[in-house]
Protein backbone atom coordinates (compact mmCIF):
# COMPACT_ATOMS: atom_id res chain seq x y z
CA UNK A 1 0.00 0.00 0.00
CA UNK A 2 1.19 3.32 -0.55
CA UNK A 3 -0.57 7.01 -0.91
CA UNK A 4 2.17 8.55 -2.92
CA UNK A 5 2.70 12.23 -2.64
CA UNK A 6 4.57 14.22 -4.67
CA UNK A 7 5.77 17.10 -2.07
CA UNK A 8 6.81 17.44 1.28
CA UNK A 9 3.74 18.48 2.97
CA UNK A 10 6.18 21.10 5.45
CA UNK A 11 8.71 21.99 2.83
CA UNK A 12 6.92 21.63 -0.56
CA UNK A 13 10.04 20.05 -2.36
CA UNK A 14 10.04 16.71 -4.31
CA UNK A 15 12.04 14.63 -2.15
CA UNK A 16 9.52 12.42 -0.02
CA UNK A 17 9.81 8.42 0.13
CA UNK A 18 7.40 6.00 1.71
CA UNK A 19 9.84 3.69 4.17
CA UNK A 20 9.70 1.12 5.85
CA UNK A 21 5.80 0.15 4.94
CA UNK A 22 4.65 2.68 7.31
CA UNK A 23 6.17 6.48 7.22
CA UNK A 24 6.48 9.21 4.62
CA UNK A 25 9.70 10.69 4.67
CA UNK A 26 11.32 13.94 3.50
CA UNK A 27 15.00 13.18 2.70
CA UNK A 28 14.80 17.21 2.48
CA UNK A 29 13.84 18.95 5.55
CA UNK A 30 13.12 15.37 7.72
CA UNK A 31 9.26 15.52 8.03
CA UNK A 32 8.05 12.33 8.85
CA UNK A 33 4.48 11.33 8.57
CA UNK A 34 2.93 7.95 9.95
CA UNK A 35 0.72 5.66 7.92
CA UNK A 36 -1.33 5.05 11.22
CA UNK A 37 -4.17 3.07 11.27
CA UNK A 38 -7.98 4.69 11.12
CA UNK A 39 -10.46 3.87 14.09
CA UNK A 40 -14.15 3.05 13.04
CA UNK A 41 -16.81 1.59 15.32
CA UNK A 42 -19.97 -0.40 14.36
CA UNK A 43 -22.85 -1.90 15.91
CA UNK A 44 -24.63 -5.05 15.75
CA UNK A 45 -28.61 -4.76 15.95
CA UNK A 46 -31.21 -7.16 16.00
CA UNK A 47 -34.56 -6.04 15.67
CA UNK A 48 -37.63 -8.04 17.85
CA UNK A 49 -37.51 -10.82 15.29
CA UNK A 50 -34.31 -11.44 15.70
CA UNK A 51 -33.04 -10.46 12.17
CA UNK A 52 -29.76 -8.31 12.17
CA UNK A 53 -30.81 -4.37 10.91
CA UNK A 54 -27.95 -4.19 8.02
CA UNK A 55 -28.06 -0.21 6.19
CA UNK A 56 -27.61 -0.31 2.69
CA UNK A 57 -24.96 2.50 1.75
CA UNK A 58 -26.28 5.52 0.39
CA UNK A 59 -22.26 6.67 -0.79
CA UNK A 60 -19.33 5.20 -2.14
CA UNK A 61 -17.53 3.13 -1.11
CA UNK A 62 -19.47 0.41 -1.52
CA UNK A 63 -22.81 2.62 -2.65
CA UNK A 64 -25.68 -0.10 -1.96
CA UNK A 65 -23.80 -2.40 -0.08
CA UNK A 66 -25.24 -4.02 3.10
CA UNK A 67 -23.28 -2.39 6.44
CA UNK A 68 -24.29 -1.83 9.61
CA UNK A 69 -24.51 1.59 11.65
CA UNK A 70 -21.20 3.32 12.52
CA UNK A 71 -18.25 5.37 11.19
CA UNK A 72 -14.74 6.47 11.84
CA UNK A 73 -14.07 7.47 15.57
CA UNK A 74 -14.02 11.45 15.82
CA UNK A 75 -10.66 13.13 17.42
CA UNK A 76 -11.02 12.45 21.30
CA UNK A 77 -13.57 10.22 21.50
CA UNK A 78 -13.78 6.50 22.37
CA UNK A 79 -15.33 3.51 20.53
CA UNK A 80 -18.11 3.23 22.33
CA UNK A 81 -18.97 7.09 22.12
CA UNK A 82 -18.32 6.71 18.33
CA UNK A 83 -21.25 3.52 18.46
CA UNK A 84 -23.90 5.89 20.44
CA UNK A 85 -23.00 8.70 18.31
CA UNK A 86 -23.17 6.65 14.62
CA UNK A 87 -26.03 4.96 15.24
CA UNK A 88 -27.81 8.49 16.80
CA UNK A 89 -26.61 9.95 13.70
CA UNK A 90 -27.79 7.05 10.77
CA UNK A 91 -30.94 5.73 12.54
CA UNK A 92 -32.55 8.17 15.05
CA UNK A 93 -32.17 5.77 18.33
CA UNK A 94 -29.74 5.56 20.11
CA UNK A 95 -29.35 2.12 22.41
CA UNK A 96 -29.68 1.54 25.88
CA UNK A 97 -26.28 -0.54 26.38
CA UNK A 98 -23.60 -1.94 24.09
CA UNK A 99 -21.36 -5.06 24.01
CA UNK A 100 -17.82 -5.76 22.74
CA UNK A 101 -18.05 -8.36 20.36
CA UNK A 102 -14.51 -8.24 18.43
CA UNK A 103 -11.96 -6.08 16.11
CA UNK A 104 -10.17 -7.13 12.88
CA UNK A 105 -8.13 -5.05 10.13
CA UNK A 106 -10.45 -3.97 7.24
CA UNK A 107 -9.13 -1.87 3.87
CA UNK A 108 -11.01 1.10 3.29
CA UNK A 109 -10.64 3.02 -0.43
CA UNK A 110 -11.77 6.69 -0.57
CA UNK A 111 -11.55 8.88 -3.30
CA UNK A 112 -8.12 7.25 -4.39
CA UNK A 113 -6.78 6.98 -0.78
CA UNK A 114 -6.08 3.91 0.94
CA UNK A 115 -6.87 3.68 4.37
CA UNK A 116 -6.12 0.86 6.65
CA UNK A 117 -8.25 0.80 9.51
CA UNK A 118 -8.83 -1.10 12.50
CA UNK A 119 -12.60 -1.84 12.82
CA UNK A 120 -14.45 -2.11 16.57
CA UNK A 121 -17.30 -3.82 16.51
CA UNK A 122 -19.83 -4.03 19.94
CA UNK A 123 -23.69 -5.70 20.00
CA UNK A 124 -26.34 -2.95 21.08
CA UNK A 125 -29.49 -3.41 22.96
CA UNK A 126 -32.64 -1.51 22.93
CA UNK A 127 -34.50 -2.59 25.47
CA UNK A 128 -36.27 0.04 26.30
CA UNK A 129 -37.67 0.58 22.99
CA UNK A 130 -38.25 -3.31 22.17
CA UNK A 131 -40.91 -2.71 25.05
CA UNK A 132 -42.95 -0.82 23.02
CA UNK A 133 -43.60 -4.26 21.30
CA UNK A 134 -42.57 -2.45 17.66
CA UNK A 135 -40.19 -3.14 15.26
CA UNK A 136 -37.07 -1.41 15.59
CA UNK A 137 -36.91 -0.44 11.92
CA UNK A 138 -40.08 1.05 12.25
CA UNK A 139 -38.71 3.57 15.05
CA UNK A 140 -35.76 4.53 12.88
CA UNK A 141 -35.23 7.66 10.58
CA UNK A 142 -32.47 6.62 8.10
CA UNK A 143 -29.74 9.85 7.58
CA UNK A 144 -30.44 10.34 3.81
CA UNK A 145 -26.77 11.16 2.89
CA UNK A 146 -25.70 7.70 4.67
CA UNK A 147 -28.36 5.51 4.39
CA UNK A 148 -30.48 4.49 1.57
CA UNK A 149 -32.82 2.34 3.29
CA UNK A 150 -33.03 -0.63 5.95
CA UNK A 151 -32.88 -4.20 5.71
CA UNK A 152 -33.56 -7.00 8.03
CA UNK A 153 -32.06 -10.27 7.55
CA UNK A 154 -32.08 -13.48 9.54
CA UNK A 155 -28.92 -14.61 10.25
CA UNK A 156 -28.13 -17.80 12.29
CA UNK A 157 -25.44 -19.54 10.90
CA UNK A 158 -22.07 -17.75 9.39
CA UNK A 159 -23.62 -19.82 5.86
CA UNK A 160 -26.33 -17.10 5.96
CA UNK A 161 -23.76 -14.26 5.09
CA UNK A 162 -22.36 -16.31 1.83
CA UNK A 163 -24.75 -14.28 -0.70
CA UNK A 164 -25.39 -11.36 1.15
CA UNK A 165 -23.67 -8.10 -0.59
CA UNK A 166 -21.94 -6.98 2.52
CA UNK A 167 -19.36 -3.97 2.37
CA UNK A 168 -16.65 -5.05 4.29
CA UNK A 169 -15.49 -8.50 4.98
CA UNK A 170 -14.32 -6.84 8.76
CA UNK A 171 -18.12 -6.76 9.01
CA UNK A 172 -19.33 -10.55 7.72
CA UNK A 173 -16.15 -11.45 10.63
CA UNK A 174 -17.45 -9.78 13.39
CA UNK A 175 -21.52 -10.79 12.80
CA UNK A 176 -19.48 -14.80 12.88
CA UNK A 177 -17.95 -14.21 16.10
CA UNK A 178 -21.54 -12.49 17.50
CA UNK A 179 -23.07 -15.53 16.00
CA UNK A 180 -20.86 -17.96 18.00
CA UNK A 181 -20.70 -16.12 21.40
CA UNK A 182 -24.49 -15.89 21.16
CA UNK A 183 -24.41 -19.83 20.59
CA UNK A 184 -23.04 -19.67 24.30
Amino acid sequence: MSNDFSFCPKCGKPAVNYTDNKKWVCSSCGFTLYNNVAASATLIITDTDGSIIFEKRAKEPKRGFLTMPGGFIDLDESAEEACRRECLEETGIEPDSIEYVASFPNTYIYKDITYKTCDTFFAARFDSLKKEGKKLTDLMKKQETEVQEFVNIKIETPQDLDNLDIAFESHAKAIKVWLKNRGK
